[in-house]
């Protein structure tokens, strides 16, 4: 069954406890009728309502079981005009590789410059 595709903008109008909207892995789902039967409370999912709440569930480390449920609430994905592009590469490693080749790069410098002053 094809779902349809859902705007951003569009999820970020459903950002109330009556009518609540939350975007994991890039999938939406209309979860207000889950709101009080959530193990986890209310809270986590008023707290990302309207929003992508994919790095709180993953960190929530959900079950099967958790996912099987979703499925009922699913109403479509999230537009590809929305979704982030994912970098195969994370910034925090480039920076850490970049940060490791100055600082490498600078050591030679200091290392040669002192051998050549004995």
């Amino acid at each position: 069954m094809s779902k349809k595709e859902i705007s951003l903008a569009t999820v970020k109008e459903h950002n109330k406890p009556e009518d609540l909207w939350v975007i994991i892995e890039d999938k939406v789902y209309d979860v207000t009728k889950f709101l009080n039967e959530h193990p986890g409370g209310e809270d986590s999912l008023i707290e990302v309502a309207g929003r992508d709440g994919t790095r709180g569930f993953q960190m929530a480390g959900h079950s099967s079981e958790a996912r099987e449920i979703m499925v009922k609430y699913y109403i479509g994905d999230l537009a590809a005009s929305d979704i982030k592009k994912k970098c195969p590469i994370s910034c925090k490693g480039i920076g850490l590789t970049i940060g490791a080749v100055v600082l490498g790069i600078t050591l030679v410098y200091v290392l040669k410059r002192g051998l050549n002053k004995n």
